[in-house]
């Protein structure tokens, strides 16, 4: 960015259990006219030793102050992956009810609408076997996380309290489409968060901008995000040229 302004600043939002370390590659792939900021969540990645943050609506406040968004500062956008997702809707819903600057776009990836919420799986209950063998199934959890006992004991409670966030979250009743552009983002083989699950997401925004499926499952980026990367960069930059317009109009 050579010191100048950046077009966009936009804020990355790990999935359960995980950090930024999945996605520390994208900041690469996407404009570098962008600010790409990966966020951890308290008691992960990068603030491991802090304790975590069990309740969605928290853990949305505690990131919104993170983010820092701040009236005539450089736009921002949200991305988020399945619990990522849900804190980018929460993060924007709070940021709408009090007033504050809202982000020109947000991203919302493998996380069903959220009039279908509770109507999923109780992963957070499984045995410690099921557990592993579930995540073992969805991919984005490291091999040695799963397989070596003392790391699995480290942070089985940390994917299991994300796994209740998630699970036990409920919309606030009566809340308005927000007044953002939204993307929604799917694996075509992910059951969790299928492109069908995901669909009902034009629900929740003003301004829509499609529901965009992959090949793959849960994690369909993990081998090769330029697909997901490049699509990103479209609606991000859509959404920005849009809210440009109406700022100059």
């Amino acid at each position: 960015m050579h010191g100048t302004r950046p077009a966009l600043r936009l804020f990355v939002l790990h999935h359960a259990g995980g950090s930024h370390l999945l996605y520390r590659h994208w900041p690469a792939g996407l404009p570098d006219i962008w600010d790409v900021r990966l966020l951890d969540a308290p008691g992960h990645g990068l603030f491991l030793d802090q304790p975590q943050i069990a309740d969605a609506g928290a853990l949305a406040d505690h990131l919104l102050r993170v983010i820092d968004p701040e009236p005539g500062g450089s736009p921002y956008a949200l991305f988020g992956h399945s619990m990522g997702g849900l804190l980018a809707y929460e993060i924007t819903r709070r940021a709408a009810g009090r007033g504050l600057p809202l982000p020109v776009w947000i991203g919302v990836s493998a996380r069903t609408a959220p009039q279908l919420a509770g109507l999923g799986n109780r992963y957070h209950q499984l045995s410690e076997a099921e557990l592993r063998t579930r995540l073992k199934q969805l991919g984005g959890t490291p091999d040695a996380v799963l397989d070596e006992p003392d790391l699995w004991a480290l942070f089985e409670p940390v994917i299991r309290a994300d796994l209740r966030l998630v699970e036990t979250w409920r919309p606030a009743p009566g809340t308005p489409a927000l007044p953002v552009a939204l993307s929604a983002y799917a694996g075509r083989e992910d059951h969790a968060a299928s492109p069908a699950r995901m669909a009902g997401w034009e629900e929740h925004s003003e301004h829509f901008l499609g529901l965009h499926a992959f090949d793959g499952g849960h994690f369909y980026f993990q081998d090769d995000p330029g697909p997901l990367l490049r699509q990103i960069e479209r609606d991000a930059t859509t959404a920005l040229a849009a809210a440009g317009a109406v700022r100059s109009s």
